[in-house]
């Protein structure tokens, strides 16, 4: 029995709820990429939706569920992506959405935010003073504040990609998931341990934004003063202690990579899949090209969990 604050019959109920669009995505094998990796590779592409990433699913299951109790507004904080599916899944129900962020997100990131109808405040710092900021944007005005990973519904609501998944079980046996504030890893690790407990779930962080994968080796929860990484979908700073304990219930493993890994892996999944992807979605190629040896003969599944990436940065990541 998993003991974490996610629930299974939930998770089958948010399918009823999130938009069609954003599920039963794509799962093949893609043999060019394997026969690079030296290991059998399917891809779960999350890109291709309305937002270009899986977090869609999160923001249709929590906007469903503010629209039955009467509510109207909703802010959050976001490196973009969250902020897009927000944004989307609002103005689809009909709620004022307020996404804070800060000034180095990613400007296509908050060009598509603006252009989804949200009213966008942008902060010096990173992720984490966004989060103290639209926590007061909450206070102030008396609005919901959702909060990526420690709301429950964000997780259950990527965990409807592990529903998917344990359903094809193609005949793989290892899902690399990658590793942010938690919701997406600790999601589809329940769905997985739930229904296909077989399949080993490794998560994955870059190695300049390495708080969660130290808080999930160390079992308690390890901050950083700063991040380094171009993966700016996962690079927080403070672990939240409740999304560790249901992490530590469903992940075999977490393990870190490199910058270098990370491009490469980019690249790997332009020149192999066609796949045009933002680095938080190339880290799971990025584990296999550090560990070849650990993953050789097996068969692994790596979820492409975003799109959402600058032209002119993805050209200069490909051409190197």
């Amino acid at each position: 029995m998993l003991r974490t604050r996610l629930d299974l019959d939930r998770i089958h109920a948010a399918r009823r709820v999130i938009d069609p669009v954003f599920l039963d995505t794509p799962l093949y094998p893609c043999e060019a990429l394997g026969r690079r990796l030296g290991c059998a590779v399917s891809v779960k592409v999350e890109t291709v939706n309305p937002v270009r990433s899986f977090k869609g699913r999160a923001t249709e299951l929590v906007t469903s569920l503010l629209g039955e109790q009467g509510r109207a507004a909703v802010v959050c904080a976001s490196a973009g992506n969250l902020g897009q599916a927000l944004a989307w899944s609002g103005r689809r129900r009909g709620l004022d959405v307020t996404v804070v962020a800060s000034r180095r997100a990613s400007v296509a990131k908050l060009d598509r935010v603006r252009a989804l109808g949200a009213e966008l405040e942008l902060v010096d710092g990173d992720i984490e003073t966004a989060r103290e900021r639209a926590a007061d944007i909450a206070r102030e005005r008396g609005v919901r504040l959702l909060e990526d990973s420690l709301d429950v519904e964000t997780c259950e609501g990527a965990a409807t990609i592990g529903l998917e998944l344990a359903r094809a079980r193609r005949g793989f046996d290892t899902v690399l998931i990658a590793l942010g504030g938690g919701a997406m890893a600790t999601g589809i690790g329940y769905a997985l341990k739930s229904l296909a407990p077989g399949v080993e779930v490794i998560c994955v962080q870059p190695a300049g934004a390495p708080a969660m994968t130290r808080s999930w080796h160390e079992r308690r929860v390890v901050t950083t003063e700063s991040t380094d990484t171009i993966a700016d979908g996962v690079a927080g700073r403070h672990p939240i202690p409740e999304v560790l304990d249901d992490l530590l219930a469903v992940a075999d493993d977490a393990v870190l990579v490199r910058e270098s890994s990370i491009i490469t892996g980019i690249r790997l999944l332009l020149e192999h899949a066609d796949l045009v992807v933002e680095p938080s979605a190339a880290l799971g190629v990025a584990a296999v090209l550090e560990d070849r040896d650990r993953f050789r003969g097996r068969h692994v599944v790596t979820v492409v969990c975003g799109g959402n990436v600058d032209p002119h940065a993805h050209e200069r990541w490909v051409r190197g």
